[in-house]
């Protein structure tokens, strides 16, 4: 009988544990999933989509997927508050966030100096 209650016990242990285990798992893989999605998703900022408005500046989707690799790279080498150059385009991103603060058109820029950057990317071409 008391072998019969030892065992009853443990079997209650790890099915308790088991829960338990589950639980975490599950818990911290939807975060970790939830993560990993908006980290793969690159946000503008509404300054950001005010600025491609006023200034007509019209991104393709393969746009957006270059922008994002070069954001990807910046991620890569620490960088935290980059500009982005691509094609005749120029990008401050906030890296850490994946969020565009500002975009323009390089040749119609009147302003040639962007302040408080820590990097540099030249964007592949597509």
């Amino acid at each position: 009988m008391n072998e019969a209650v030892q065992v009853l016990q443990r079997s209650t242990s790890v099915r308790k544990q088991s829960q338990v285990s589950r639980r975490k798992t599950t818990g911290s893989g939807e975060k970790s999933f939830a993560s990993t999605l908006k980290a793969a998703q690159l946000q503008f900022s509404n300054h950001a989509q005010n600025r491609l408005t006023h200034r007509k500046i019209n991104l393709s989707n393969e746009s957006v997927n270059r922008l994002s690799q070069a954001v990807d790279q910046a991620a890569q080498r620490g960088g935290r508050e980059s500009l982005v150059l691509m094609d005749d385009l120029a990008f401050l991103v906030n890296v850490p966030e994946r969020k565009v603060i500002t975009a323009m058109n390089t040749q119609n820029n009147r302003e040639n100096v962007f302040t408080q950057i820590d990097s540099v990317v030249l964007a592949d071409q597509g």
